[in-house]
């Protein structure tokens, strides 16, 4: 069975930048939506990222112009690079994969999930 394993979380402070990174073979080679997905405890999921398979990006407003997502289609590995992070940035990060082609509007629906990694931020 094929999974998403997420690494690169961790502590930083405000202003800061982490880069997520997501093995991802099963789903990046088989042209998958790719995507990333934050959640707060209490509070429900939010859409960060995704990027389809024609390289097709949508961002959250809230990490437009911060955050990046980008696929090593040789390594098939997603990343998320988060430059300027905020204290709200905090949160369990999760890469998710959809056989479909992603929505056109940011999602947090999805088929398949990692584990996830925390990111957690300070001021």
């Amino acid at each position: 069975v094929d999974k998403l394993v997420e690494s690169g979380g961790g502590s930083v402070q405000a202003g800061g930048s982490l880069k997520l990174a997501c093995a991802a073979s099963g789903f990046i080679d088989r042209g998958y939506c790719m995507g990333w997905v934050r959640q707060v405890p209490g509070k429900e999921r939010e859409g960060v990222a995704t990027v389809d398979n024609d390289d097709t990006k949508i961002y959250a407003d809230s990490v437009k112009g911060r955050f990046t997502i980008s696929r090593d289609l040789d390594k098939n590995i997603l990343y998320l690079q988060m430059n300027r992070l905020k204290v709200e940035d905090t949160a369990m990060y999760y890469c998710a994969a959809d056989p479909y082609l992603c929505p056109d509007d940011i999602s947090s629906t999805f088929q398949s999930w990692g584990q996830g990694t925390q990111v957690t931020i300070s001021s």
